[in-house]
């Protein structure tokens, strides 16, 4: 069965060759079974083969597949080749789960768009790509994943190309990933001339054994392997893309958040762990990076309008949390996390998208109001959404996860008190601007226009299995029962136990404090005393911080001015340098001999025949003295 491993990432790309080259002839019933059939099935595959792998584990808890070698120069020889283990395993399925949800959503959702099949044939490619990227067995194989998903999420996000604010959005993601795609390259060369293979294992292996904890080239490699991480993740200071993106189709969102791009980074950190474990400064600044990110994202995340600009900001501080795991030890509860949150996460969105739709592309949540009425069932699968993305005690998925990772953040040798009131924060802000969205777009009166249009059984359906998967998917990971953290021990350093199981209840009663205490505020102000919250956002104070964190705590005019002003000058500056005279010069000197010349082309033939006898008259006088 293990054997049929190269099948999970082909078929995917197999649906997208089928689309691209044959997809005038397939129709809109061809190009769904190809579009969403290819997902399917290699989600089929992925549920049987992790099956097989967790009946019947291969040696060593980990099995690697060779296909062929890709390139030889000298001893410089990768292959394209796939290494699954508990890690990939769960990378493969929650991607492969999600994606073919996401995708028989798509076949409701963009059902009248003209750019039908391209949509699936980008999707497909998107897929397929991650997939790569999460069983590569060498980086080289990873960084092609990589930058697949970095060139589907431009195709995506500037889908409906038409619209010049899409166009911009999609350059915006691939331009500011670009410059942690270039420290990750850079790191691959390192890592390759250091230790003279890209193979993950044997590379992690070479480096434990050859590099001091702290040395200067593990520091450097861990250090240039996070800038790659934090732009894929849309963590400080890369993180500025990510809200733009929401101008894609709302499947393309959930894809990007929920089981993709987003999570790539976290990915990279965990699998090349060693490095980062031999480079405890680097890893300290992945939590503090964490911790940062998840509390900007959720100031930010309380003042936006737009929902679903709201829960990009939302997939921001719950990376965060990843990252702040990560960063404190704690792999598997940072896998754990990206597990639920892939859930909760594709469950709001995909929700979001049928409000906005419904609605006439109303994404305001101010002009919504009344919908659990009009919209029972996105009602109560939002609501189930938004309960685990904040976190409420014992029911949801979501409590699991981010227990664990404010647990880990305390009771960890690389933990703080600091970094779990971090965390703590973030939990409250969570939950205050997710049930802000709940109360504005759900209950009260209606604000705007009836939803005219009612989502079919193809969107209706992925909303219910993802809700339950928000509901169940945490108890994989109970406290007495840590059934995924024992399984991921096989490919993630354990983390030690620390601190009283007495100290742990009182940390977990102050987070369900926390998210309680977030809810009830935004009760309080968002459907009991709107007028509170009017009051409050009137203050100097309040126009203040809320044009602040409405605009991202202001980094796209920090960057417009620090970088893209500077840079456009420079290159009007640039223009009438030496190089660019002497080229110009050549053209203008061109230019100048063809008009000159177009001048003897008068149209009369009385002077083309003299001018043909003068020079015949010259060559002839030319022999003649020569």
């Amino acid at each position: 069965m293990l054997s049929l491993l190269f099948l999970i990432p082909l078929l995917p790309f197999a649906g997208f060759a089928a689309l691209t080259l044959a997809g005038r002839w397939l129709g809109r019933r061809g190009a769904t079974a190809v579009g969403a059939g290819s997902v399917g099935l290699a989600a089929l595959l992925a549920l049987a083969l992790g099956l097989d792998f967790l009946l019947a584990p291969p040696a060593g808890h980990a099995y690697s597949q060779t296909l062929w070698t890709w390139m030889r120069v000298g001893s410089f020889a990768p292959g394209i080749a796939f290494y699954l283990d508990a890690l990939s395993l769960v990378m493969i399925l929650v991607i492969t789960v999600v994606s073919f949800l996401i995708h028989i959503y798509s076949t409701g959702f963009m059902a009248g768009d003209d750019g039908y099949r391209r949509f699936f044939a980008y999707m497909n490619l998107f897929v397929g790509s991650m997939l790569t990227l999460v069983l590569a067995d060498n980086l080289l194989l990873l960084y092609l994943g990589w930058e697949g998903v970095g060139l589907c999420s431009y195709l995506l996000i500037g889908f409906w190309y038409r619209d010049p604010a899409n166009g911009r959005a999609a350059r915006k993601a691939f331009i500011v990933t670009r410059a942690g795609d270039t420290a990750m390259a850079i790191a691959l060369f390192l890592l390759f001339t250091s230790l003279g293979t890209l193979r993950i294992q044997d590379l992690l292996g070479l480096a434990a054994t050859r590099w001091q904890p702290g040395s200067g080239i593990a520091v450097a490699a861990a250090l240039l392997l996070l800038g790659g991480a934090v732009g894929k993740s849309a963590q400080l200071p890369l993180q500025t893309w990510l809200p733009d993106a929401m101008a894609g189709p709302t499947p393309v969102s959930a894809l990007i958040h929920a089981a993709t791009m987003v999570t790539a980074g976290v990915y990279l950190i965990a699998r090349t762990n060693t490095l980062f474990i031999l480079a405890p400064d680097v890893r300290l600044l992945v939590a503090i990076i964490g911790a940062a990110t998840l509390l900007l994202a959720g100031f930010s995340a309380l003042t936006q309008r737009d929902i679903k600009r709201v829960l990009a900001y939302s997939t921001m501080s719950q990376v965060g949390y990843m990252f702040l795991a990560l960063g404190v030890g704690a792999w598997s509860a940072a896998i754990f996390h990206f597990m639920t949150h892939a859930f909760f996460k594709a469950l709001l969105f995909l929700g979001a998208g049928v409000v906005i739709q419904g609605l006439e592309e109303e994404h305001d949540m101010f002009r919504m109001g009344g919908l659990r009425r009009q919209l029972p069932l996105v009602f109560w699968t939002f609501l189930i959404g938004a309960a685990s993305l904040a976190a409420l005690p014992l029911v949801t998925a979501g409590f699991y996860s981010k227990d664990l990772i404010l647990w880990d953040a305390w009771s960890s040798p690389d933990g703080s008190p600091w970094l779990w009131a971090a965390g703590l924060a973030g939990a409250f802000l969570t939950s205050v601007y997710t049930f802000r969205m709940v109360f504005l777009a759900f209950f009260g009166r209606p604000r705007g226009a009836a939803v005219s249009r009612r989502p079919g059984r193809s969107m209706q359906a992925p909303l219910l299995v993802l809700a339950v998967l928000s509901l169940v998917g945490g108890f994989v990971e109970a406290p007495k029962l840590p059934l995924l953290s024992d399984y991921l021990s096989h490919a993630l350093p354990a983390l030690p136990a620390g601190g009283s199981a007495a100290l742990e209840l009182a940390l977990e009663l102050i987070a369900i404090a926390a998210s309680l205490a977030g809810v009830y505020l935004a009760y309080h102000l968002f459907l009991r005393r709107p007028e509170q919250a009017k009051a409050l956002a009137e203050t100097s104070a309040g126009r203040l911080l809320h044009r602040w964190w409405f605009a991202g705590w202001g980094f796209d005019w920090l960057y417009e001015h620090a970088l893209v002003l500077p840079y456009a000058g420079l290159a009007r500056a640039g223009r009438s340098d030496l190089f660019d005279l002497a080229v110009t010069g050549i053209a203008r000197l061109a230019a100048g001999t063809g008009r000159l010349l177009s001048r003897t082309q008068t149209g009369r033939t009385r002077w083309y025949a003299a001018g043909i006898a003068a020079g015949a008259i010259i060559i002839l006088a030319l022999m003649v003295t020569s």
